[in-house]
C-alpha cells in the first residue's frame, strides 16, 4: 500500500493541473456584440477600437458588428476599417434590425467586414463622398455622406476635377475592399459613383453580402461552419453554440459623443471666447476666465477630430472681432452689422459636411448671432460705459470735488466736504467759508485750491 501512494498521488496532481484546461476546452466561445447606431464619428471610432481589444482580451470566436447608420466622416471610416482588416477576430458586419441601413460610410464597413450580412428590409449603398471645403488652395478633404444635389447627375463630377478625384479615390477604396473580401467590385462601384442602393434580397441576389439572417442568434446558426481569411490564415467558424455578450458604450464614449458633436462643439467654443473676453475687460472676476479656457479647450479637442473649413472659422472670428470693435469705436452701427454678417456666414462655412448629423444647426447659429449681439452692444458695452463713468462713491471721489473751509488758514487747516471735517493743503491762504475744490489726496489729507467760480477775497490785514 505504502509502495503505491506515490503512483496514486501523481494521479490526483495530474487530474488537478488538467481539470481547468479540461473545463475551458469545453466552455462554448463568444461572440462580441458591437453597435454602430447613428452618424459614424470620432466616438463610434474609440468605442469601436477599444470593442476589438475587447474581444481580443475574451478570446472571442467572433464581432458582430450590428449597424444602422445613415454615414459618416471618412477620417473615422477608413480608421474603423483598418481596425477590422487588422483584427485577429473574425468580424461580421451586420445591418439590423429591419428598418434599418448602411448608407455611405456604412457600405465601406460591410465591405470590409469577413462576413457581410442583413436583415430583411433593410438598405445599403449611397457612397458618394461628399467634399467639405478648407483653405483656399488645399486639397480639401472627403466625407462618406451624400449629397442629393452632387447623386443627381454624376456626369458633372467630370468638370469638376476636385470632385472627380475624390471620386475615383473613393471607387478605388472600395472596388480594393470588394476584391479582398470576394464581393462584387462593380456594383461597389456603383454605390460611389452614382449614389446606388440595394435592399437585402438584391444585396444577397448580386454577391454583394452573404447571407440574410433575422437575428443575432440566426446569424449565429449561418456562419456556423463557414471558412474566412484573418490575416492570411484561413479560419472555420463554429458559431453554432457560442455565447453573445454585448459590449455596450461606456460614459467616455457618451462623453466623447457629446463633445465632438458640431452644435456643442461650437457652442462651447462661443462660450469659451466669450467668458474670456468678459474676463479681460473684467479683471479678476475669475470664474468666468476659468468656464472660458475650460470651454475652449474642450472646443479645440473637437475640433481637431472634426473637419474645419478654416476659411469659415476665420470668419466666424472676423465677425466676433467686429462686434466687438463697435462697442469701443463709433461706427454708427457700420461695424456692430458687417460682424453678425460675418458671424453667420462663417458659422454656416464652419461644419459643411453633407453627413447628417455632423453640421451646425442653422437656428443655432441665428440665435448666437442675435446673442453675440446684445454680449457685445449691450452688456459688454454698459460694462465700459460704467468703467469710463466718473467715481460717485468712496475717496476717490473726492478728488475735484467741491467744498468750504471751516477756519482761516495760510497753509494747513480744515475743509467740509459732503458733512465732513478733512484736513487741507493749501499753497493760498484761505478763509473762512471760502469755496475750494480738491485737486489731489494723499492719504487723509486733501490738496485743496479756491474754487474757480468763486472769486478770491484778499485776506485784509
Amino acid at each position: 500500500m505504502h509502495g503505491q501512494n506515490p503512483y496514486h498521488f501523481s494521479i490526483i496532481l495530474l487530474i488537478l493541473f488538467c481539470w481547468p484546461l479540461m473545463l475551458s476546452a469545453q466552455k462554448p466561445g463568444t461572440a462580441l456584440w458591437l453597435n454602430i447606431d447613428g452618424a459614424i464619428g470620432p466616438a463610434t471610432q474609440d468605442y469601436l477600437q477599444r470593442g476589438f481589444n475587447k474581444a481580443i482580451e475574451l478570446n472571442s470566436t467572433v464581432i458582430i458588428l450590428q449597424m444602422d447608420t445613415p454615414g459618416g466622416l471618412d477620417a473615422s471610416m477608413r480608421e474603423i476599417i483598418r481596425s477590422i482588416i487588422a483584427s485577429p477576430v473574425p468580424v461580421v458586419g451586420f445591418v439590423s434590425p429591419s428598418g434599418a441601413r448602411a448608407a455611405s460610410a456604412g457600405t465601406y464597413i460591410l465591405y470590409a467586414s469577413h462576413i457581410a450580412a442583413m436583415s430583411p428590409a433593410t438598405n445599403l449603398g449611397a457612397a458618394t463622398p461628399v467634399q467639405i471645403g478648407s483653405m483656399p488652395g488645399s486639397a480639401g478633404k472627403a466625407e462618406s455622406g451624400t449629397s442629393q444635389e452632387e447623386n443627381e447627375d454624376t456626369k458633372t463630377t467630370a468638370h469638376d476635377p476636385m470632385t472627380s478625384k475624390l471620386v475615383n479615390d473613393a471607387v478605388a477604396y472600395i472596388r480594393g475592399l470588394a476584391q479582398m473580401r470576394g464581393r462584387n467590385a462593380d456594383w461597389a462601384e456603383q454605390a460611389v459613383r452614382e449614389a446606388a442602393s440595394l435592399t437585402a434580397e438584391e444585396a444577397l441576389a448580386n454577391n454583394v453580402i452573404d447571407l440574410i439572417a433575422t437575428s443575432i442568434p440566426d446569424l449565429l446558426s449561418q456562419t456556423d461552419g463557414r471558412t474566412v481569411n484573418v490575416l492570411g490564415n484561413d479560419i472555420t467558424l463554429s458559431t453554432a453554440q457560442i455565447t453573445i455578450e454585448h459590449f455596450a458604450p461606456d460614459w467616455r464614449t457618451r462623453l466623447l459623443a457629446i463633445i465632438t458633436d458640431p452644435n456643442i462643439a461650437y457652442i462651447l467654443m462661443l462660450i469659451g471666447i466669450y467668458a474670456i473676453i468678459y474676463e479681460f475687460s473684467n479683471p479678476g472676476a475669475i470664474f468666468p476666465g476659468v468656464v472660458g479656457a475650460v470651454c475652449l479647450v474642450l472646443a479645440l479637442f473637437a475640433f481637431q477630430v472634426l473637419p474645419i473649413n478654416y476659411a469659415g472659422l476665420a470668419l466666424l472670428l472676423v465677425g466676433i472681432a467686429f462686434m466687438l470693435a463697435e462697442v469701443f469705436v463709433p461706427s454708427f452701427g457700420a461695424l456692430g452689422i458687417g460682424g453678425m454678417i460675418a458671424f453667420v456666414i462663417g458659422s454656416v462655412m464652419l461644419l459643411d459636411t453633407g453627413v447628417p448629423g455632423y453640421g451646425v444647426s442653422i437656428p443655432l447659429i441665428v440665435t448666437f448671432a442675435l446673442l453675440s449681439a446684445a454680449f457685445f452692444l449691450l452688456i459688454l458695452g454698459m460694462a465700459v460705459k460704467a468703467r469710463q463713468r466718473p467715481v460717485v462713491s468712496g475717496m476717490e471721489q473726492l478728488v475735484h470735488d467741491t467744498g468750504t473751509v471751516i477756519d482761516n488758514f495760510e497753509q494747513e487747516g480744515w475743509v467740509r466736504i459732503h458733512g465732513e471735517q478733512w484736513k487741507a493743503r493749501s499753497n493760498t491762504p484761505l478763509k473762512r467759508g471760502e469755496k475750494i475744490h480738491v485737486v489731489a489726496m494723499d492719504g487723509l489729507i486733501l490738496y485743496v485750491e479756491p474754487d474757480s467760480d468763486t472769486p478770491h477775497q484778499p485776506r485784509r490785514h
